[in-house]
């Protein structure tokens, strides 16, 4: 099947906000407090220097891995096409790049990526706290920090967490061999490598497609396009990586003496990530929450996909932190944003912070044990003012709304007692029936401008969605829907939101952009342990087709354990090779050719004429195997059926 073609050139072009967008615009400057710069100040504060112009090039590809040359546009007032309240944490984000001092002896490389890199100067070298997405943005740090504050090697790695914009760059700062030998300390907290390769690895293809829309990376910059991610000014798109840590952190409490550092660590396990920890500087009276606070509210439920996070738990972190750390505490800096500085100032900002997450929490629960769904909840929830005006709590990032519904569906699932919504049809016959009783796609799409004219935005997509799923080659509905999501995004103070909004009309206007197989980095894969390879590979097991296909591969690594791969009831399971299992066939093989071969990175020919791969028995049975799993495909379609593939 092919693709639906894109709109015809006339109907692709942005369109003004509306007069009800610049009504909505209007309305967000009269109600926060513009004028209060603190924010700017400490977002400039310790500036040493940066990169000139803000690009960073990839290793393998043409195009650039970070680029902020393109955001002057910034410089100039909000735009009726962007909420005031995302433009000015544009500004912060975009504005604020390079090489800054937190306090003497700890400084952070900012907006090289979507997080921040920290740097402590230790004895004699450098602790490097989160090592960022792309090897190449943290390399170009490093060098930065090198140039102004001396050349220093790196002694020690810390991931604050399992979120790949915390470690996928750690090639760009160190080697796996460094980390394998142990001469560089590697620190995570426990249940790291699971979580990280869990979500990277096992949800990565879907989760990668959704962050495409997430981190509007099919947007061009500029007003009616991309302006921030507001966790950050843009995600870094370049070489990735993972080394397994060398020194796992357990238990709340815990300290390091790291080249003359002394570090206290508290875990924060499934709060903003499932494993995730903080930890205190006492020399420099400086803590680190990692990521579970920053200048924004965060999601409860990232719409990119991921578990949904412990409200509750995250709160309570930040209340364990105030105790361990409040009293001696002077600096409170993060993996994303600027610092505190002062001890009643970084206190009262942790409090809210905590706040923010136990109000969403506590209000949805309360309002669900009244009999209210998450839609309901969701609708009439809105936080109390001395919250509301703080624009470390605003909607940059996460938003009240969906983290509402993500408390709902953490504690009561999906499903909202309603017998109507137990056994729903899925949307493509949902939408072919809406359209019927509404009287047909022309009835629908008519409707649809009168609701687009009164600025019904919220209405049309829903509808207009219905049709587009039934016939996305229907030039006016698409059209129609993208005008409706541009003008959903101009008014989204989320830019989670704005970029979900402004992606799905760039694909009802442009169609589906082109893309390729899902496959982990070859630097990802290196570094990931072999039970995580097979629970990769068990994901991709087409098991209808395998329950028909039962099979014992036999597979002797030359560098680790021989394993025994056994395929029954449609199921993949991995065991130690033993001989008393007859195999259908034997393969000998690398540890590293083998993860290369089953995430489709090398092919078995290849590898079979170079002697990097030998097989006794029936060869077919290799070939029968790779058959059996899927291949996925990166950009799959979003605001169109599949069946328009």
């Amino acid at each position: 099947m092919t693709q639906y073609r894109a709109l015809p050139e006339k109907m692709q072009s942005s369109k003004p906000a509306s007069e009800h967008t610049v009504a909505a615009q209007k309305k967000m400057l009269s109600s926060l407090n513009f004028e209060d710069k603190r924010s700017f100040e400490n977002a400039a504060r310790g500036f040493i220097a940066s990169l000139s112009p803000m690009r960073i090039e990839h290793d393998q590809a043409s195009r650039p891995v970070f680029d902020l040359s393109q955001f002057d546009f910034l410089d100039q007032s909000a735009p009726d096409s962007v909420n005031p309240s995302l433009w000015r944490q544009a500004q912060l984000n975009a504005q604020h790049h390079g090489l800054f001092e937190v306090t003497e002896g700890i400084y952070q490389v900012r907006s090289f990526d979507i997080a921040n890199m920290t740097l402590v100067r230790s004895d004699t070298g450098w602790i490097i706290i989160d090592p960022l997405t792309s090897s190449e943005s943290s390399r170009a740090a490093l060098q930065l920090a090198n140039q102004h504050l001396g050349n220093r090697p790196v002694k020690a790695v810390i991931h604050t967490h399992s979120h790949a914009d915390h470690f996928a760059g750690v090639l760009g700062v160190i080697t796996a061999e460094q980390a394998q030998s142990g001469d560089i300390k590697v620190l995570a907290p426990v249940d790291f490598v699971d979580e990280a390769l869990s979500e990277n690895v096992l949800a990565g293809n879907v989760m990668s497609r959704r962050a495409t829309y997430m981190y509007g990376n099919l947007l061009k910059p500029g007003a009616k396009g991309f302006v921030s991610t507001g966790l950050g000014a843009a995600l870094s798109l370049g070489s990735t990586g993972f080394i397994p840590p060398n020194d796992i952190i357990c238990e709340t409490g815990e300290k390091r003496l790291i080249d003359g550092i002394e570090i206290e660590f508290q875990l924060t396990m499934g709060s903003e990530a499932p494993a995730e920890m903080v930890f205190y500087f006492p020399q420099f009276k400086a803590l680190c929450m990692s990521e579970i606070t920053s200048h924004h509210l965060h999601n409860i439920y990232t719409p990119r996909g991921a578990q949904v996070r412990d409200a509750l738990a995250w709160s309570n972190q930040i209340q364990e932190s105030i105790d361990r750390f409040g009293d001696q505490l002077e600096i409170q800096f993060a993996s994303h944003h600027w610092p505190i500085w002062g001890r009643m100032e970084a206190i009262e900002y942790l409090k809210k912070q905590r706040d923010l997450y136990k109000y969403i929490h506590d209000q949805t629960l309360r309002l669900a044990n009244q009999g209210y769904n998450k839609e309901e909840i969701a609708e009439q929830m809105t936080l109390p003012e001395s919250l509301a005006k703080e624009f470390h709590c605003r909607d940059y990032y996460g938003t009240v709304h969906h983290n509402a519904k993500a408390v709902y569906v953490k504690y009561l699932g999906y499903f909202d007692g309603n017998p109507a919504h137990l056994y729903e049809l899925p949307p493509i016959p949902r939408a072919t029936r809406y359209v019927q009783f509404m009287g047909g796609p022309s009835a629908v799409i008519e409707n649809s401008r009168t609701a687009f004219a009164e600025g019904d935005y919220r209405w049309v997509a829903e509808v207009l969605n219905h049709v587009v799923m039934i016939d996305p080659d229907n030039i006016d509905a698409r059209a129609l829907l993208a005008d409706t999501y541009e003008q959903l995004g101009y008014q989204a103070e989320s830019a989670v939101w704005r970029n979900f909004y402004l992606c799905g009309s760039f694909e009802l206007r442009y169609g589906l952009p082109k893309g390729s197989q899902y496959g982990p980095s070859p630097g990802t894969i290196k570094g990931m342990p072999l039970k995580n390879l097979f629970e990769a590979m068990a994901v991709r097991l087409n098991g209808p087709r395998a329950s028909q296909n039962p099979m014992k591969l036999c597979i002797r690594f030359e560098d680790a354990p021989d394993r025994l791969i056994e395929i029954e009831n449609g199921v993949l399971h991995a065991h130690s090779e033993n001989n008393k299992t007859p195999a259908d066939a034997t393969l000998s093989i690398s540890e590293f050719n083998f993860k290369k071969l089953m995430l489709g990175l090398a092919d078995a020919m290849e590898l079979l004429s170079s002697g990097d791969l030998k097989i006794e028995g029936d060869a077919n049975y290799l070939i029968e195997f790779k058959s059996l799993f899927d291949q996925f495909e990166r950009r799959f379609p979003i605001v169109t059926p599949r069946e328009a593939w």
